[in-house]
């Protein structure tokens, strides 16, 4: 079961910011991962469950969060139906983000007041998922279609919240391009937590990184 609300996870993504995405097989490892991003101040994470037996990991990392790491909300991506949408809300997940956008998905997670977040890339798209209740709105894949994508949606839809997946890095240029254009948060996975980082296991360096970023996170958005 969640442990914080949509509207708690909601507010999460507004303040930091960023979220860091991360999947790896081994146990050990994420929860080494996941408490650097923690120690640099990351106070969510969204596990992109691709790999075989992912959620025996992400039930392993949760349990691991709730016990060491307080305040540190744990996600899931690469959801791609509600039955899986089901089994991590039931490993304790507490947003689900889905690289497309899925009714099916929406009523699972609207049943338990778990935010979910569907990648969209066409405003019928986006206008549909607030139609079924979502908070914010994944762009997927954000590389290609850009910060002027965010700031055209914006234009006749003010009130949506976007969340660029994919494209982001941890430099002041391209932060500020997204969050200039209108971006509520960033999602940013292996321009943060690199291949090296983890072939190195050089977790003090991935927690100065995440330190760093979330510092020009808050420098471009002016706070």
């Amino acid at each position: 079961m969640a442990q914080f609300s949509r509207l708690e996870v909601a507010q999460a993504m507004k303040d930091t910011g960023m979220i860091p995405l991360f999947f790896h097989g081994d146990i050990d490892l994420s929860k080494k991962v996941l408490k650097a991003c923690y120690d640099g101040g990351a106070r969510l994470m969204e596990f992109t469950a691709r790999g075989d037996f992912a959620h025996e990991v992400f039930g392993e990392l949760t349990k691991y969060a709730i016990k060491e790491l307080p305040g540190m909300i744990m996600g899931v991506g690469s959801v791609t139906d509600g039955a899986a949408a089901s089994l991590y809300m039931a490993l304790g997940a507490n947003f689900i983000v889905t690289p497309v956008l899925r009714e099916d998905i929406a009523i699972a997670c609207n049943r338990k007041k778990v935010l979910w977040s569907p990648g969209c890339g066409s405003l019928t798209e986006i206008a549909r998922a607030e139609e079924l209740g979502c908070e914010i709105v994944k762009l997927f894949p954000g590389d290609l279609y850009g910060p002027k994508f965010i700031k055209g949606i914006k234009g006749p839809q003010p009130w949506t919240s976007i969340m660029p997946t994919g494209g982001v890095s941890p430099d002041e240029a391209n932060l500020k391009g997204w969050f200039d254009a209108g971006a509520t948060c960033v999602g940013m996975g292996s321009q943060l937590i690199s291949k090296e980082i983890i072939a190195n296991k050089d977790y003090a360096k991935l927690e100065q990184d995440v330190k760093d970023a979330l510092a020009i996170v808050k420098k471009v958005r002016g706070f």
